[in-house]
């Protein structure tokens, strides 16, 4: 038996986008959101699954889609958020574009903080967004998304990016 302390419904965040009014989903597939998130997504009538090549296309998706009043995600493992770096630094930051993410920490311990992993990759996340000035969050729990949701809100109110750090594999 799960309890809402040590779960990640895939299908909370689902609803928890559409109630925040996303309505696209730019992704390259990863392991860590496979089956709990992005194949829930890609049968739901609701949101549009928009298969990107590359991460640093999906910043430009996302941005782009801001300009014509739709708000999306890009959903993707961290590998892919530091190979979208320079993107994210011109399109979201210099330009100052509401790219909201959700990241995939693979490899992390659900029960350790990014912070302290063993796994470089995951370790660093953190101080890199903050060197770049983007507002990170955790989502460990169910519990978590009201929090990552308003900050959704707030990107693009603000026209600044976010990233939203998922803590586990969704179920």
């Amino acid at each position: 038996m799960t309890d809402s302390v040590h779960s990640l419904s895939g299908r909370s965040i689902i609803t928890g986008l559409k109630s925040a009014g996303v309505r696209f989903v730019l992704s390259v597939p990863d392991i860590t959101t496979s089956e709990g998130l992005l194949r829930p997504i890609s049968e739901d009538g609701d949101l549009r699954l928009v298969r990107v090549c590359k991460e640093d296309e999906g910043v430009s998706v996302c941005a782009a889609l801001s300009f014509c009043d739709q708000r999306a995600v890009l959903l993707m493992q961290q590998t892919g958020l530091m190979d979208s770096l320079n993107a994210l630094r011109a399109i979201a930051l210099d330009y100052c574009n509401p790219v909201c993410m959700l990241i995939g920490l693979l490899g992390k311990d659900p029960a350790v903080p990014p912070a302290r992993s063993e796994k470089l990759g995951v370790r660093v996340i953190q101080p890199i967004l903050d060197a770049m000035g983007i507002r990170h969050l955790m989502l460990d729990t169910d519990d978590d998304l009201p929090d990552c949701l308003s900050a959704i809100d707030e990107a693009y109110q603000s026209s600044r990016p976010v990233a939203i750090l998922l803590g586990r594999s969704p179920t």
